[in-house]
């Protein structure tokens, strides 16, 4: 039903039903929605076979009606039902040919348009429902699929994602280390229902989360992944910010609600009731790394409101320091620091006193060669271009000296954060950790950039040895220092022309 319709299914056992079963059949009737039940046979034979009662074994039923009707001065709730074949209909209470429809007044029968005639549609009570049916199915519509507009419709939120690996595929929550990078979706149910039977102050709403693409790429040996979700609720201190949550948020958060099970279906929805509030919904495979896309629909009975939860790309600038006058008793150590730091300097760079990307590569190098606990097999010449670039103020494909010293303190401050997220001192980093460190070094990107990164720098084991992970800061500090000299106004907006371009991009 849902290819046809575009609407969401919803599967229930009728013995394990929830007790408002008869008020969640009524309200998807009222909202146009698609019902069908069947009574289940473990014996194959079995199927389409006729029960004493007038039901059939492993049939299809629709549900087209629900009612409450006055009989013997007691309300009575009613389903009706619909036999595609046309005929072999209920014989039981409220059937067509019922002895005691003689006691139900006559403008009862006419609203419930009773008509003895053998069309396969027909009345039964809903206790006689639940006790012979085994499974219902309720496909609820969206706006657009409805033809009337008398019928009342769901608040219908979409949102479309991805799984990357080694970024954003964390698995669930048996994964601390990685779930926290899931897709994040915050979901602000605005309106409590209007159910005047209902005392507590709740909002029904239904979530539905599908794989995309996984049949079509079967035939290229793609399966079906098992898939679950979570929901947490936001604590009020942080209702409104749209950071993506941290792995110590879910480390000691425990969830509100979630998918009964992670099952290996095309769609997995759950209908809940949650108090109004801001939550976030955290979609995920069962197993971490595992690439693939999805939809996440939001289908609720009130205003509502769901959002991928994404950063604001932006970099922290440095705050300028006051010059200090130098402490007594220090101005020698200081300037033997400075002496030192320039003869060194002097040696690799000679009487011009700059370097070039290959002066660049062997300085490097070296350095970096002593450190036995850093995992690399040396920056490239191309890494160092791209350090020049960053750094080279005057545009000579040179650094001096203070250029030099620059790049130099960065690289520094790089090391420490690559060294603090290099847990198991292997010498490289987990990807699902590069966003960690990213932020620490003050770049604050979106899931879109994240997954990029990954991509580009990480190995087939999704690890980001040493250089790799210099160059990608390299790369982040260039781009953000040339978009901000072009950003005039600072409107986040830039305009260039073709030289402009190229000269960016070319000399990057």
């Amino acid at each position: 039903m849902e290819d046809f319709t575009g609407g969401v299914t919803e599967f229930f056992e009728i013995k394990d039903a929830p007790r408002d079963m008869y008020k969640i059949m009524k309200k998807a009737i009222e909202r146009g929605s698609l019902m069908g039940c069947s009574i289940d046979t473990i014996v194959p034979v079995q199927y389409e076979t006729r029960m004493a009662c007038g039901l059939v074994k492993g049939h299809a039923y629709s549900v087209t009606g629900l009612e409450e009707a006055l009989f013997k001065g007691e309300k009575v709730k009613l389903v009706r039902l619909r036999n595609p074949w046309g005929q072999v209909e209920w014989n039981g209470s409220w059937s067509d040919g019922w002895k005691d429809w003689s006691f139900v007044d006559k403008a009862e029968k006419a609203r419930l348009q009773h008509q003895v005639t053998e069309d396969g549609e027909f009345w039964m009570s809903y206790d006689d429902f639940i006790y012979h049916f085994t499974k219902l199915e309720i496909c609820n519509l969206t706006a657009d699929a409805l033809e009337s507009d008398k019928l009342q419709t769901w608040t219908v939120s979409v949102n479309e994602g991805r799984w990357v690996r080694g970024c954003s595929a964390g698995g669930c929550r048996n994964f601390p280390d990685t779930f926290w990078t899931n897709p994040q979706y915050r979901l602000k149910l605005l309106e409590e229902d209007d159910d005047p039977d209902d005392s507590e102050v709740i909002c029904s709403f239904l979530v539905a989360l599908m794989q995309k693409n996984r049949r079509k790429d079967r035939k290229l040996g793609a399966n079906l992944f098992t898939i679950g979700f979570a929901i947490y609720e936001v604590p009020k201190e942080m209702h409104g910010n749209k950071q993506h949550l941290q792995k110590d948020f879910f480390l000691y958060n425990a969830s509100k609600a979630r998918s009964k099970t992670y099952i290996n279906m095309r769609e997995v929805s759950e209908r809940f009731r949650l108090p109004p509030s801001e939550y976030v919904i955290v979609p995920s495979t069962y197993e971490p790394h595992q690439e693939g896309e999805f939809i996440l629909r939001v289908f609720s009975e009130k205003r509502n409101l769901s959002e991928e939860v994404e950063n604001t790309i932006s970099v922290d600038r440095p705050v300028k320091k006051k010059k200090t006058k130098p402490r007594p008793g220090n101005t020698d150590q200081e300037s033997e620091e400075q002496l030192q730091f320039r003869n060194i300097f002097r040696q690799i760079a000679g009487d011009d006193m700059e370097v070039c990307a290959d002066e660049l590569k062997n300085i490097l190098n070296t350095v970096v060669n002593k450190h036995k606990d850093l995992k690399t097999q040396g920056f490239t010449l191309e890494s160092c271009r791209s350090m020049i670039a960053l750094m080279d103020t005057d545009g000579s494909g040179r650094l001096n000296l203070q250029e030099f010293h620059h790049l130099w303190k960065k690289i520094k401050a790089w090391q420490r954060i690559f060294k603090h997220y290099d847990t198991d001192q292997s010498g490289t980093i987990n990807s699902y950790e590069m966003r960690n460190a990213v932020n620490d070094a003050g770049f604050h990107l979106n899931s879109q950039l994240y997954d990029i990164i990954t991509m580009r720098y990480a190995d087939k084991h999704m690890n980001i040895d040493f250089d790799s992970f210099i160059c990608c800061f390299v790369r982040l500090e260039g781009m953000f220092r040339a978009f901000n000299a072009f950003d005039k106004d600072g409107d986040g907006i830039i305009k260039l022309n073709v030289l402009e371009w190229l000269q960016l991009t070319m000399y990057a």
